[in-house]
C-alpha cells in the first residue's frame, strides 16, 4: 500500500495486534489477447507472540496463484499454484487440483464454481479465499488491458454508440453494485448516451497535478 493511500485510512487501533492477513493481487498485460493475474495470500503472527524474544513476524501461510487469462473472453488458459509456507507438509498435496480452473470463465459465476469445485475438504480454505479476491481484479483490469494495448476504449455514455452497444460495453458494470444498478440514474444516463461523471480518483489526481479535467481522455 502506498504512503498516499495509507494516510487516508483511519489510525491503527490502540491494541496489541495478534494476526495479519494480506492479499496482494496484480494483473499484467501479456499481449492484446492475454492477461496474467498473480494473487498472493500471506498470514503472519506478530513478533514474540508465539516465541518469546523472537524479533521477526512469523509467517504461517504464504500461497500464490498465477492465472493466465484469454482476453476479452476472460477464459482461464493456465494455472500455477504454489505454497511456499504451509502449516503441514500435506497442505501442498492439493495444488494439482487447481489445474481444473483451466477452461473456466472468470466472469460472473466464477465464485460459485470455485466453491463447487474446491469447497470444504475438496480444496484449501486460503486458496479459495484468494481466488475470490482475484476475480474482481480481472474485471477491474479490462479497461486497462485495452488501454495498455493501445486499443480504442468505449467510454460509458458514449453518444456515438447505439443503446445496445452501450449496454454491451457496460456488461461487467451493470448490476455489479448499487451505483451500477441498471435502474440507477448513472446507469440510465450512460445507457442513454448522456455524460457520466468522471471517477473521483482521476478528478483528484488531476487537481493534485494542477491539470484540467479535460486532460483525461477517458477510460
Amino acid at each position: 500500500m502506498s504512503l498516499e493511500s495509507s494516510s487516508k485510512l483511519p489510525p491503527e487501533p490502540p491494541f496489541a495486534q495478534i494476526h495479519n492477513r494480506t492479499y496482494s493481487v496484480n494483473s499484467y498485460y501479456v499481449d492484446s489477447d492475454t492477461m496474467m493475474v498473480r494473487g498472493t495470500v500471506h498470514d503472519q503472527k506478530p513478533p514474540g507472540l508465539y516465541l518469546t524474544d523472537d524479533p521477526e513476524p512469523l509467517s504461517i501461510h504464504l500461497m500464490t496463484v498465477d492465472l493466465t487469462i484469454e482476453f476479452p473472453a476472460l477464459t482461464i488458459t493456465k494455472v500455477e499454484t504454489t505454497m511456499p509456507v504451509t502449516p503441514h507438509l500435506s497442505c501442498t498435496d492439493i495444488t494439482p487440483s487447481y489445474d481444473a480452473l483451466a477452461g473456466l470463465s472468470i466472469a460472473r459465476g466464477f465464485s460459485r464454481k470455485v466453491k463447487e469445485l474446491f469447497g470444504g475438504p475438496q480444496g484449501c480454505t486460503h486458496i479459495g479465499a484468494l481466488l475470490q479476491a482475484m476475480a474482481p481484479v480481472v474485471v477491474q483490469s479490462m479497461w486497462s488491458m485495452r488501454r495498455a494495448g493501445g486499443q480504442a476504449v468505449a467510454v460509458p455514455g458514449d453518444a456515438d454508440m447505439t443503446r445496445e452497444e452501450r449496454r454491451k460495453s457496460m456488461a461487467f458494470n451493470l448490476n455489479s453494485c448499487h451505483v451500477w444498478d441498471e435502474n440507477s440514474q448513472m446507469a440510465q444516463d450512460a445507457l442513454d448516451g448522456k455524460p457520466v461523471e468522471k471517477p473521483l480518483w482521476i478528478v483528484n489526481r488531476l487537481k493534485e497535478l494542477g491539470r484540467e479535467p479535460g486532460d483525461w481522455d477517458g477510460w
